[in-house]
C-alpha cells in the first residue's frame, strides 16, 4: 500500500478508535469536550474523518480519555496493515 494511502487508512483507524474509547468509557461528545478542552464540534469532525486533527488535538484527546495517543497510532495501523492484507483468490 501506498504511504499516503497508508496513512490515510491509519488516519481513519484512529478516528474510529478514538469514538470507541470515549464511548467505552461512556463519556458524552460534551463531557469529552469539556474535559479536554476541545470543542464538541471539532471532536464530532475528528470522529467521523471530516477534520483532520492537529498534534496537539489529539494529545488533549487523548489525555481527556486517559489514553496513550501512540497506543491509538499503533492500535490504527495494525488495523489498517490487517486490512490492507492480500486475501487470496476463491477458487470455485
Amino acid at each position: 500500500m501506498p504511504t499516503d494511502k497508508l496513512s490515510d487508512a491509519i488516519s481513519s483507524h484512529a478516528a474510529c478508535i478514538l469514538k470507541e474509547e470515549r464511548e467505552k468509557r461512556g463519556l458524552s461528545l460534551k463531557v469529552l469536550a469539556e474535559k479536554s478542552g476541545i470543542s464538541r464540534q471539532t471532536i464530532s469532525y475528528v470522529e467521523h474523518e471530516v477534520q483532520s486533527p492537529s498534534l496537539d488535538t489529539l494529545l488533549r484527546i487523548t489525555s481527556a480519555l486517559g489514553v496513550d495517543l501512540a497506543k491509538i497510532i499503533a492500535r490504527a495501523q495494525k488495523r489498517s496493515l490487517k486490512n490492507s492484507a492480500v486475501k487470496p483468490a476463491v477458487k470455485k
